[in-house]
């Protein structure tokens, strides 16, 4: 896990991660506290989707992309920095990007439906790593994971 590059507010976009092939994450609604967005965009051919936790297609993805996805690609140059977003979607930076929005209008593709089970349950599972006291300690769902320095 790296440091995010600057501090991000979590309140509008709680989860963000560069995974699976894709820019994905949680987005809040702007006019529902109690509904979420699943948002992505897939690395190469900029394929993107949003609705809601539960498949309801988002109402503003009209063939272009939605306040949801411009927000999912702000935090994620806030989390990861504009270069290392852009490299992973594999979007060119030639003439200077420096924000989400500048990636935004860099996107080839339209849209694609992608489950939003998967993310959400990712952000889910993160939420439950959150609710766990702090500790040095290992912890045992995550034993498989080679100690450092073992012998082989």
């Amino acid at each position: 896990m790296l440091p995010a590059v600057q501090p991000r507010k979590l309140a509008k976009v709680p989860f963000v991660e560069l995974a699976n092939g894709r820019l994905q994450g949680v987005v809040s609604s702007g006019s529902d506290v109690e509904r979420v967005y699943v948002s992505s965009i897939a690395a190469g051919s900029h394929a993107y989707h949003c609705s809601t936790n539960n498949n309801r297609p988002c109402g503003g993805l009209r063939g272009a992309p939605c306040k949801h996805l411009h927000a999912l690609l702000d935090e994620a140059t806030v989390q990861y920095g504009v270069e290392r977003v852009a490299r992973y979607l594999r979007i060119d930076l030639a003439d200077g990007a420096c924000s989400g929005a500048d990636l935004a209008t860099r996107l080839t593709g339209g849209p694609e439906p992608t489950p939003a089970a998967v993310v959400f349950s990712r952000f889910l599972r993160h939420l439950g790593y959150l609710e766990l006291p702090g500790s040095t300690e290992p912890l045992p769902e995550l034993h498989w994971f080679p100690a450092t320095g073992a012998a082989a």
